[in-house]
């Protein structure tokens, strides 16, 4: 189905009004605001406060499917250097990962939806906040989202830099990988640095932590199991002089199963412990699992493979795609419910990457977005159809 042109306007209207106006996670009360304005005007139930400052849309036409389609409205602590009319009138925050884009797509698909009578069933229309590392698909989900909203299968999707426009990329399994954070304290005993005999080097202790830890995946882990350990801070000290008391080392861990993630865990310990004996120092780690992998079910990818060949061709859908080190907390969702997630191309001759200060989200997927969202929405309720 196409999106009728006079939509896609009204798309990139409410896209440029949100990309002018960020807001981060759990702060998204005007996006929330026109969200729920929008879908009230074209009949669709809306409830507003869910997982505090989500919105949740519902059509019901008969019995049938029941789906839910999500998308994700924050924005990121990023200074915008883009220059055209739209640009971030907040300064520190910007729609640098396209959510402006992924909110005005569901929004458009839900006007159009509300329109078309080709479907049987109950859609939820999902907008979720803060998924930038705050976890606000876990918070709509802990508010019961799928008790208030009963859901038989959930679907995601996000605009994906380096996939040309008019194309989409999937694969049955795993998507995004995990995402955990660490941090380690390492407690040695500080002293003047000329004299550092007399001390317990923190700094040194650290700096051997950092290098051990890359035998993780290296010689730790089975050669099959995807993973990457990253120490992306590291503290210590203050002065020239002096040997500091103590370092903390900070660092994330992305792979794509609970067991992999659980072995990371101990070998952190067992490295940060056993390395710091050595120095004669002391290590604590504290280790907190944030999001899960993003992994796709079998049946509800096969939904979303027909959707997206409907949309764009079959050549232009790619259903055995290379998973992605970063993450998603759509998985949450996913934990809760089969379903699948999908990446859409935005690209035209060249790629800004996301959280970059010059992103800008491609006006020109809009349509197409909306379209997937709608064949999906068709393939689902097809039989049930009157």
């Amino acid at each position: 189905m196409s999106i009728d042109k006079n939509l896609v306007a009204e798309m990139t209207k409410w896209r440029h009004t949100l990309h002018a106006c960020p807001e981060m996670a759990f702060e998204e009360v005007s996006t929330a605001r026109l969200v729920a304005t929008v879908m009230r005007a074209n009949g669709i139930t809306v409830q507003e406060g869910v997982g505090r400052t989500g919105v949740v849309g519902t059509l019901t036409r008969g019995d049938g499917p029941k789906i839910g389609l999500r998308a994700d409205m924050d924005a990121l602590p990023l200074l915008e250097k883009n220059a055209f009319a739209h640009k971030s009138q907040h300064d520190g925050k910007m729609h640098a990962c396209g959510h402006d884009g992924h909110t005005a797509m569901l929004l458009g698909a839900a006007v159009a939806l509300s329109q078309n009578k080709e479907w049987q069933g109950t859609i939820n229309f999902i907008f979720q906040p803060a998924e930038e590392a705050a976890g606000g698909g876990r918070a709509m989900v802990e508010d019961g989202l799928f008790e208030r909203f009963p859901c038989d299968m959930v679907f995601g999707l996000h605009n994906w830099p380096g996939l040309p426009l008019g194309r989409f990329a999937i694969n049955h399994g795993p998507m995004m990988a995990s995402f955990d954070t660490f941090e380690i304290q390492i407690q040695g005993q500080g002293g003047h640095a000329a004299m550092p005999e007399k001390s317990i080097d923190s700094l040194v202790c650290a700096s051997h932590l950092v290098l051990a830890l890359q035998t993780i995946v290296s010689r730790r882990l089975p050669p099959q199991e995807t993973a990457v350990v990253s120490v992306t801070q590291i503290h210590g000290g203050e002065a020239w002089n002096v040997l500091p008391d103590n370092a903390i080392i900070r660092g994330t861990v992305r792979c794509f199963s609970m067991v992999t993630q659980r072995r990371i865990h101990e070998l952190l310990v067992e490295l940060s412990e056993g390395t710091a004996k050595t120095h004669g120092a002391t290590a604590t780690v504290a280790y907190n699992y944030a999001y899960p992998a993003t992994i796709n079910t079998a049946a509800e990818t096969d939904i979303a493979i027909l959707a997206a060949t409907a949309t764009v061709g079959e050549d232009k859908v790619n259903w055995d795609c290379v998973p992605s080190m970063a993450s998603e907390d759509f998985a949450f969702m996913l934990n809760a419910k089969p379903g699948a997630y999908i990446w859409m191309g935005v690209d035209r001759d060249t790629s800004v990457p996301l959280h970059n200060p010059h992103y800008d989200f491609n006006d020109d997927a809009l349509a197409i977005g909306a379209a997937y969202w709608v064949e999906l929405v068709r393939t689902t309720m097809r039989g049930s159809a009157a």
